[in-house]
């Protein structure tokens, strides 16, 4: 069973802290809370729930299906991965050969069916997979 302090540990991303007697988060250098809300910076840390991959995906699906044809080519799939990656890293480059790799890799695990294109329930599916 963890203790409150490792519990706090946890929640705090891995930043040292402690539960005070009062239960507010302090760091041990100087005592002073390290989040005034501590599950909510926890809970932003938490993977996306399935309806809202769903939702996501609803919205963002058009963005990205350039012909319209309400289905997702290796291309326009590999777009939208590509702005999903840079938001997290910055420093992805698009034409670098270990993108396009991991791109294909995530496309042939997408496509289901394969049938070379990804419908929205096939994205919704890859994107909540852990």
């Amino acid at each position: 069973m963890a203790t409150p302090s490792s519990q706090a540990s946890a929640a705090g991303g891995g930043v040292a802290a402690q539960t005070s007697q009062s239960g507010a988060m302090t760091t041990p250098q100087s005592g002073a809370p390290t989040d005034p809300v501590p599950m909510q910076s926890a809970a932003r840390e938490q993977p996306a729930t399935g309806s809202q991959v769903a939702q996501v995906v609803d919205s963002e699906f058009p963005t990205y299906d350039k012909n319209g044809d309400g289905k997702l080519s290796a291309a326009e799939f590999g777009g939208w991965m590509v702005a999903l990656k840079t938001k997290t890293d910055p420093a992805t480059k698009p034409d670098a050969p270990e993108t396009k790799k991991w791109v294909s890799a995530a496309f042939a695990q997408a496509d289901a069916d394969k049938n070379k294109s990804l419908t929205k329930a096939e994205v919704t599916g890859f994107l909540t997979q852990g």
